[in-house]
């Protein structure tokens, strides 16, 4: 079977879920179901096969599971969108499709996405300007005291989503052109190889950045996530785990520091220590994750089943949470994962991760079978963004990290992050299609020899 129609069964039990999770909500409201659901089935993959006749005609060797994996990751979250409210799931659906038009035009026009290795300082800038968009006067919008998005008119995004596409991208090309310097004079101290002070250069540069992220724009979330990312990469450049190990000292000596002298980040970490200390105050949000999370028990209480309802007022109750009258704020945001372990219980809320397992596994897969550097980097580092995104919010609202801002990958509401992602997507894909289509190559070459 081709990696093509193994796709293309895959996509199969994406709308079956999405079928039987309208279903089991409409069931618990008491309406009438009709067809309702089986139209929601239908669109949705009607919606992921055009995408697939479009993967089939553009990368018909890419890995055949991505594409999948994330269908089924959308499902869920248009599922969950769907039983807090009707509005907000047709709003994702639209988002939805949005979404795969940006992701086709990507993989149509893009026709070689090494040409972006040519423009990484240009990239680069529109990341920096993106990250810093939040914080221009007029612009920003603050959520939690912390700078995330943008308003210009009606609309709002989230700069953060695209920011972290191209500051990847930059990366990448610069690892790739600088990785033998990189290791040049390297030393043994006790059995670690340590890289030369000399040219620590980008290893603080990237450092410094990811500081300033969390102090200037008191995003956290980003800040982690930037950095373990460019960690990941610049161990795939150098294959030295001694920049891995200076990088992790340096980010956590800067965090408790700024933890110990700045007042918001000071204020993130104790609530990450003891949100019950405060818990109708600071720690309310914390709190209340985790008394959904324990509610939902083994197997959940079921879909549509919990109290967990969303605010009348989201964004009033976003920003004033222990006032608004809500069980849980913001739950189809930062919140969405306890929602699911509420609904689905532990069960449901580890088959999410799982899911997110898989997506690394296979994005880390394609780097391993890229072969040139950018190709490897690029796929590695737009891997390890997804995966620590997904860590990052998911360790925040389990309380294994502090709380961030971020969303949770194809599963939270908001548009930006479904565009940008639904991007990144493209990438990999591009990569795994260049990657397997050599491979698929070379193994023929075999058989045309052996034979």
């Amino acid at each position: 079977m081709s990696a093509r129609s193994r796709e293309l069964f895959a996509l199969i039990p994406v709308g079956l879920l999405v079928t039987a999770g309208f279903t089991a909500v409409l069931i618990v409201d008491a309406q009438e179901i009709g067809d309702l659901s089986f139209v929601f089935g239908l669109y949705f993959l009607g919606l992921c096969l055009a995408t697939h006749l479009v993967i089939r005609a553009r990368l018909p060797d890419a890995d055949p599971f991505l594409f999948p994996l994330v269908a089924l990751l959308a499902a869920f979250g248009v599922v969950m969108l769907f039983r807090l409210d009707e509005g907000l799931a047709r709003d994702q659906a639209n988002w939805f499709v949005v979404g795969l038009i940006a992701f086709s035009a990507t993989i149509v026009f893009l026709r070689d996405y090494e040409v972006l290795e040519r423009y990484r300082y240009l990239i680069a800038t529109a990341g920096i300007v993106l990250l810093l968009l939040p914080r221009l006067p007029g612009l920003g919008e603050t959520t939690n005291e912390a700078f995330l998005s943008v308003s210009i008119g009606p609309l709002s995004f989230q700069p953060t989503e695209l920011a972290k596409i191209c500051i990847v991208i930059f990366l990448a090309s610069y690892l790739n052109e600088k990785r033998e310097v990189l290791v040049v004079g390297a030393r043994t101290v006790a059995g670690v190889v340590l890289p030369p002070l000399k040219h620590l250069g980008p290893l603080l540069v990237i450092w410094g950045a990811a500081m300033v992220m969390l102090v200037f724009i008191r995003d956290l979330g980003s800040s982690l996530m930037f950095f373990g990312a460019f960690l990941a990469m610049i161990y795939v450049a150098t294959a030295r785990i001694s920049f891995v190990i200076v990088g992790l000292v340096l980010f956590f000596a800067g965090a408790w520091f700024f933890a110990n002298t700045i007042g918001h980040v000071q204020d993130r970490f104790d609530i990450w220590l003891d949100p019950f200390d405060d818990a109708e105050g600071d720690g309310f949000q914390v709190a209340q994750s985790l008394f959904a999370q324990a509610d939902g028990g083994l197997f959940g209480r079921g879909l549509g089943e919990s109290l967990v309802q969303l605010p009348n007022a989201s964004k009033d109750c976003i920003n004033d949470f222990p006032n608004c009258g809500a069980i849980l704020p913001a739950p189809h945001t930062d919140f969405i994962y306890a929602v699911i372990v509420n609904e689905l219980g532990l069960f449901g809320g580890a088959g999410v991760v799982l899911i997110y397992a898989m997506i690394t596994e296979r994005g880390f897969k394609t780097a391993i079978l890229a072969d040139d550097g950018f190709s490897k980097l690029l796929a590695t580092g737009l891997t390890a963004i997804v995966a620590l995104q997904a860590f990052v919010i998911i360790g925040g609202v389990t309380r294994v990290i502090p709380l961030t801002g971020v969303t949770l990958p194809f599963i939270s509401y908001g548009g930006s992050s479904i565009v940008a992602n639904f991007i990144l997507l493209a990438l990999l894909l591009s990569i795994s299609d260049k990657a397997r289509r050599r491979v698929r190559r070379e193994q023929e070459a075999l058989k045309g020899g052996s034979a």
